[in-house]
């Protein structure tokens, strides 16, 4: 999707991601050596009928939730929990014993639940 600034007859880059699943696992919290708090959780999409390929009928997502308000929304879900988030797609650098890595995921900016897992 792209979008044209109509005052300056330009096309406008757009970085936003709308996603609603179930949450995998519970949420992890991580502190990083910048002493900077990330909760990270992965979501898990079904694809629509006519997008699925092969046998493949979800796809398993990384996200991350950096500001307070995120994360304080994040940290009570639980594994199986369906859950919307919106935010965009993030490629982060990081060292590693191995030297650089990166990772791709989506940078939560707003969570919400949909319906909590069933109680066990």
């Amino acid at each position: 999707m792209t979008r044209t600034d109509e005052a300056a007859g330009a096309v406008v880059a757009v970085n936003e991601v709308r996603l609603a699943g179930r949450v995998s696992q519970d949420p992890e919290r991580r502190e990083l050596p910048s002493g900077d708090e990330v909760w990270t959780f992965r979501l898990v999409v079904a694809r629509p009928e006519a997008k699925r390929r092969g046998r493949t009928s979800v796809d398993a997502l990384e996200c991350s939730a950096w500001s307070g308000r995120t994360r304080r929304a994040v940290r009570s879900w639980r594994a199986g929990d369906l859950v919307e988030v919106d935010g965009a797609v993030r490629r982060r650098f990081y060292r590693t014993g191995a030297g650089a890595a990166s990772v791709v995921e989506v940078e939560v900016e707003r969570a919400r639940v949909i319906r909590r897992a069933a109680s066990a």
